[in-house]
């Protein structure tokens, strides 16, 4: 009678454990579930935050070439696609307006064709409109020539 009351006991013990490990995976796995960090929307809004190197100021691709920061954005239009191009110093995110800028684009049947963009004091950026409307993926290498210094940047877009 003794040994069947120990036995009990023990498997008694041994269900409670495996129920409290159960519990235990539960509650973990709800932590995990449970964002630490406060939804987006409880962030303010009003001011944007900071650009960090290699961090996209326009919703574009970025590279950073040396001493400056490139960043390619396009904009489907009517007419094409509208390609903007802004060209900033890395170190204190200042445009450079004086550069010449040319995109060469690789068309998706293999041709190039080479467009100059040009500056816009007002939207600080230099831009031009892609003709192109064929469906395809297009490479496209912006070359800018600051006062001799040739920076460049590789960039794709798709139509």
């Amino acid at each position: 009678m003794k040994s069947l009351k120990s036995n009990l006991i023990v498997l008694g013990s041994v269900g409670l454990l495996f129920l409290g490990a159960c519990s235990k995976g539960d509650q973990a796995s709800d932590t995990n579930s449970n964002p630490a960090s406060p939804p987006v929307a409880s962030q303010p809004a009003s001011s944007p935050p900071a650009a960090a190197p290699g961090k996209a100021t326009k919703g574009g691709q970025v590279v950073e070439s040396g001493a400056y920061h490139l960043e390619f954005v396009t904009e489907k239009e009517a007419t094409g696609t509208h390609l903007d191009f802004y060209l900033l110093k890395e170190d204190n995110k200042e445009p450079v307006p004086n550069a010449k800028v040319t995109a060469q684009v690789q068309l998706p049947n293999g041709k190039q064709q080479t467009l100059a963009l040009k500056y816009d004091a007002e939207g600080k950026h230099y831009a031009v409109v892609f003709p192109g409307k064929d469906a395809g993926s297009y490479p496209v290498k912006v070359t800018a020539d600051i006062n001799g210094e040739k920076v460049d940047g590789r960039f794709t877009f798709n139509q």
